[in-house]
């Protein structure tokens, strides 16, 4: 499994539901120019070979375009050489199912963090998600009107003093707050293939939720 949401991201090897190993990848080197290296790495350290794998996972977003674009590219690659499934997990249901322990009945907001002053964020109560939303942080904290809830994610790490400041002992950080995704990533993938979803490598789409540069440039074009 892999995910490439943030800067750092990580990959995962996992096995009857159980994660090998989960590793950090080095957030000073891009993308594009840690893989597929360190996925070749983690089956290495974990004495695996790649033909062994039957399943394929990767975080489709929200996060870097770049990085959900090479993230996505890389493991739809490996699946195709592979004849095997390629599985996409919200890397902000990935965040959320981390805060499940922590969270002691609070609601989880996972929050990404989408630069510009803003996150991409989900709300998560009693197993419902509130559909992902990119906004700046104080608009999101008026919205969630001071009930208990545990913020988790990069966003929640970056914005920690305005979240204690307008929650006070309602609104808790994880800890830590922003976790590795890539082994929750691939257990949920693989409950998702014990359940009878196996889709082909070509069907992954990545969650942008925010527009991208080039979109938001096109529709300027079109109505300037």
């Amino acid at each position: 499994a892999l995910d490439t949401t943030t800067p750092s991201g990580s990959c995962a090897l996992a096995a009857d539901g159980v994660v090998l190993r989960e590793e950090g990848s080095n957030a000073s080197r891009s993308a594009a120019a840690r893989l597929p290296a360190d996925l070749m790495t983690i089956l290495e350290r974990a004495q695996r070979r790649l033909d062994e794998v039957e399943v394929f996972a990767v975080a489709t977003g929200p996060g870097s375009f770049t990085g959900l674009r090479i993230g996505i590219a890389t493991m739809q690659g490996l699946a195709f050489a592979a004849g095997k499934p390629l599985v996409g997990v919200s890397g902000l249901e990935a965040l959320a199912r981390i805060g499940l322990e922590e969270a002691a009945g609070r609601r989880i907001a996972a929050w990404v963090d989408a630069w510009r002053g803003e996150v991409y964020a989900a709300l998560y109560e009693q197993g419902s998600e509130v559909e992902p939303v990119v906004a700046r942080p104080d608009v999101l904290l008026s919205q969630y009107a001071g009930e208990p809830t545990l913020f988790i994610g990069d966003g929640a790490r970056t914005y920690r003093e305005q979240i204690h400041a307008r929650g006070g002992p309602a609104w808790r950080v994880a800890d830590p707050a922003a976790p590795m995704l890539a082994g929750t990533i691939a257990t949920l993938a693989a409950s998702l293939v014990a359940a009878g979803t196996a889709p082909p490598p070509h069907l992954i789409r990545p969650l942008y939720v925010r527009r991208t540069d080039a979109e938001l440039a096109r529709h300027g074009r079109a109505t300037g």
